[in-house]
């Protein structure tokens, strides 16, 4: 049970409560005024981009399973994997929508390791079990199996993830030591008690990436989780921002660098 609720559930309810309707009516021009759900996304293409439907043994259902691949990189054949855990207001559905591939050849284009991003839709369980509903097993086993049937390297994993879902991402972490070799964490929705402080320790030997706004009812609880951690962050920013796509996309440049150079490098002692 979370220390706050009234406080976390109007921020997890809230924050960009208008979710993207994502369709071929998109396009870039959509996205060029800044809003609090939609990042602006660099002048980049899309590379191989697909949505698409698969059904989830784990979660009892079908769900929407995005994957992206940098432009100039084909099918993504052998490139690692970073997995994309929503928040409580969007979906896989809303990825292309929010640029993710755009932010990706981007990246790639800078000079970072070229990997894929990867998710798959959760709805609002804060990625834990909920009966016979699991969203958390759904990405520690379907999406790797998922990832690897299109040719992708699934044996070297990382996560990102925003406010609900970098709460998903850090307790995937710790609920697998060893599994991730790095998690992006943006302003997750984490309190004290919760079961990632609660597995804290178990965080020990993945390297973390925290960023969170300065203006962010989370920030106090992502400050605090950065001192618990034991072993410090290896990138903790904050800088003025909300609870809101307007500071995420501001950070994810830095993000997907981080994933990059974690996913590139030689796997750490087991």
């Amino acid at each position: 049970m979370a220390a706050r609720p009234t406080r976390r559930g109007l921020l997890l309810a809230g924050a960009g409560a208008t979710a993207l309707a994502v369709g071929v009516g998109w396009t870039a021009r959509d996205l060029i005024r800044p809003s609090p759900t939609r990042p602006v996304p660099p002048d980049a293409p899309a590379g191989d981009e697909r949505l698409v439907s698969r059904p989830s043994a784990a979660r009892g259902r079908s769900v929407d399973f995005y994957t992206a691949v940098p432009d100039g990189h084909g099918d993504g054949q052998g490139l690692p994997v970073c997995l994309v855990l929503h928040g409580a207001s969007t979906t896989a559905r809303d990825f292309p929508g929010l640029g993710l591939g755009r932010f990706l050849t981007d990246a790639v284009r800078r000079g970072a390791p070229p990997f894929v991003l990867a998710g798959a839709t959760g709805d609002r369980l804060s990625w834990r079990p909920a009966g016979r509903d699991d969203p958390q097993r759904m990405v520690r086993e379907e999406l790797p199996a998922w990832c690897a049937e299109q040719g992708f390297d699934a044996t070297r994993l990382a996560a990102w993830g925003w406010s609900m879902g970098g709460f998903g991402s850090l307790l995937l972490a710790a609920t697998w030591p060893g599994l991730l070799r790095a998690v992006a964490a943006f302003s997750p929705a984490v309190a004290p008690g919760d079961a990632v402080f609660a597995g804290v320790d178990r965080l020990h030997g993945t390297p973390l990436g925290l960023w969170c706004g300065r203006q962010d009812d989370f920030l106090i609880d992502v400050q605090a989780l950065e001192r618990a951690l034991p072993e410090p962050a290896a990138r903790a920013e904050y800088a003025d921002g909300g609870h809101d796509f307007r500071y995420w996309g501001s950070v994810i440049p830095g993000a997907l660098d981080f994933v990059a150079a974690a996913l590139a490098a030689p796997p750490g002692p087991t």
